[in-house]
């Protein structure tokens, strides 16, 4: 389906919260430490209920060992509040590699900078600066999904059939 990538994520309900919405849709999550906490942590699988042991999980040991292995490309969405293309202008695949930076840093500025055009942002009145973490990732996923609803209907139709 989608990969959806957390770099330094801090809040362990967040990380949980999107671990669910992961397995729902057939995701991938991938962790790109350091982590603000221990994936062990109550608070996380809390969050994600009883679907954290289905969670598809990678966890990556740094920020450029992910770079390293799925480089950035026409593949990839950066969520940002610091830019102004907004996010269901984008053209969302199967597969596409989502990614989301801490909830007190974002994503780093050289990284952005370097891939304008694969950033992307979520509307916001003049009041707020962002929005909570698994918001904003179930808010660009859920619009991935409606772009490829057809293909994501087929995907779940077929993992249905595998257990019969």
């Amino acid at each position: 389906m989608f990969n959806i990538v957390l770099v330094e994520p801090q809040i362990p309900p967040n990380t949980g919260t999107i671990g669910r919405l992961c397995v729902n849709l057939g995701a991938t999550l991938h962790l790109v430490k350091p982590l603000g906490f221990d994936i062990d942590d109550k608070a996380v699988t809390r969050a994600g209920l009883d679907y954290w042991k289905e969670l598809d999980l990678i966890v990556w040991e740094s920020f450029d060992e992910f770079l390293y292995k799925h480089p950035i490309g026409e593949h990839t969405h950066l969520a940002t509040t610091k830019t102004d293309r907004l996010y269901f202008d984008a053209k969302f695949n199967i597969g596409d590699y989502i990614l989301f930076g801490s909830e007190t840093k974002g994503l780093r500025e050289d990284i952005l900078l370097d891939n304008k055009e694969r950033c992307l942002t979520i509307p916001m009145g003049s009041k707020g600066r962002s929005l909570n973490l698994g918001i904003s990732v179930g808010i660009v996923t859920y619009e991935a999904l409606r772009q490829n609803y057809n293909g994501f209907k087929k995907i779940t139709i077929l993992n249905s059939l595998e257990g019969v």
